[in-house]
């Protein structure tokens, strides 16, 4: 019998625990979405495969995609008109070659040497919520504080939003990922109004163009003609909600996950050297995105882990399976900061790799070192049955975390 999917997670330190009995079962196995049947990717072979297949395609208008089966509610034709406008740009959205123009575009803004150069502007930042942090004394709630703060105000010093707009657009982007499932019109409406805001700006840019990245696309736009203003707006939006909504819920889960391993978060105090690996094992231990962007349909019919998968038929990839498969990674299930696996999923994989894993890197090992550097007798209020875990949401984390010191 298919399994009801999306599964909800149930403890802060794995994933559903469905999942292991998913891997043992096959690579891939069947599932129910409100809207029609789909296929899960369970282990770490077959999701790489299943993520560099040309034969797999990740764009929604290709038919039998998983993400029209999400709701059972069909768009009304007024929204689904305005959801084409709203996908332009979104490359993430698009198989290569149109996929590979945008990408092109953006990767010397996210490259390694450049992410290097912004390390002291992230390191200032880090600092500086800190102070304010310390200036308000304890307690404080860090998602608010700092988990959000970091993120969305890199990304829109990078981007050349204003960051006095901040709470509109994480407003609009909590009600687009939490509403996802619950009320797909919701969502459709706050992710339009967050469209609508970046149109306003990037129409402003496009007569004074800034020196910063939304600048600099509407100097390369005029210049080759390469987009269209739809486009950019679209590339802007991807960048602006991908930008902040992870590491926003990185960094908070992975303090208290670190508090809740005394002994790994001492050995990194004790050596700062070791932080880079302790991201990747965060990251990997999390994974937090799971199956959201992992999300594609077949075009051809094909064999995948000894399955016979038929073109259109739509595939989720299960990141945080793939990432505790005992087959890729000794020990799945213990956190151990030292393992320095850089082949987890957590950004992806193939050539729709999350963009800014190098930022979003930086971002996490500045801000977990700064954090328990600076505030070294940091400590969480409460048990962890009591915290706000979002465990309904598509992207796991914490609604807040009340620390103290």
């Amino acid at each position: 019998m298919a399994q009801s999917f999306p599964v909800p997670r149930t403890c802060p330190f794995a994933p559903p625990a469905e999942y292991a009995g998913f891997r043992e079962q096959a690579p891939l196995v069947p599932a129910e979405l409100p809207g029609g049947p789909v296929w899960l990717v369970t282990r770490h072979a077959e999701a790489q495969r299943v993520l560099t297949d040309p034969r797999i395609s990740t764009s929604p208008a290709t038919p039998g995609h998983p993400v029209t089966r999400l709701s059972a509610e069909p768009p009304s034709e007024e929204e689904r008109r305005a959801f084409e406008r709203f996908q332009a740009g979104q490359f993430i959205d698009l198989d290569p070659p149109e996929h590979d123009v945008y990408r092109r575009m953006l990767i010397p803004e996210f490259s390694v040497r450049r992410v290097r150069e912004m390390r002291p502007g992230i390191q200032e930042v880090a600092d500086r919520l800190i102070d304010d942090m310390l200036d308000r004394g304890s307690p404080a709630d860090l998602v608010e504080a700092f988990g959000l703060a970091v993120p969305s105000l890199v990304i829109c010093d990078l981007l050349g939003v204003p960051y006095a707009d901040h709470d509109f657009f994480q407003s609009r982007t909590r009600t687009m990922v939490t509403a996802a499932f619950d009320d797909m019109r919701a969502a459709r409406t706050a992710g339009m109004e967050i469209w609508e805001y970046l149109d306003r700006l990037v129409t402003a840019a496009e007569r004074s163009p800034g020196d910063d990245l939304i600048g600099r696309l509407v100097t390369a736009r005029r210049e080759t003609g390469e987009l269209d203003h739809d486009a950019l707006v679209g590339m802007t939006f991807l960048l602006l909600v991908a930008g902040h909504e992870t590491t926003a819920n990185m960094i908070p889960l992975g303090v208290l996950t670190l508090l809740r391993h005394p002994g790994q978060l001492d050995a990194l105090r004790a050596d700062p050297a070791g932080w880079p690996d302790a991201v990747e094992e965060l990251l990997r231990f999390h994974s937090i995105v799971d199956w959201v962007a992992f999300d594609r349909v077949a075009t051809e019919d094909m064999e995948i882990g000894g399955q016979a998968v038929r073109a259109g038929e739509g595939i989720f990839v299960l990141g945080a399976s793939a990432n505790r498969d005992p087959r890729a990674f000794d020990r799945p299930d213990e956190l151990d900061v030292r393992r320095g696996a850089r082949n987890h999923l957590a950004f992806g994989y193939g050539v729709h790799q999350c963009l800014g894993q190098n930022l979003a890197r930086a971002e996490l090992e500045i801000a977990y070192r700064t954090l328990f550097e600076r505030i070294p007798g940091l400590r969480v209020v409460g048990e962890d049955a009591e915290l706000p875990f979002k465990y309904g949401g598509p992207i796991f984390g914490l609604h807040s975390l009340r620390v103290a010191w």
